[in-house]
């Protein structure tokens, strides 16, 4: 829908995001992904949210 209205939007992602399906969550048309769990509860953040940009 949002791509046949010609709209420019940005898609935000909140909750539930991690490394197993954040590819599949871009792949899916979100550009904004919110992982706060994710990154937190990491051993290394900074790795993570590298990983999660990637």
């Amino acid at each position: 829908m949002i791509e046949e209205s010609g709209c420019d939007i940005d898609l935000e992602v909140d909750g539930g995001v991690n490394l197993k399906n954040a590819a599949e969550i871009k792949a899916a048309g979100a550009n904004i992904l919110v992982a706060g769990s994710a990154v937190f509860h990491a051993p290394d953040p900074a790795a993570a949210v590298m990983a999660l940009k990637a």
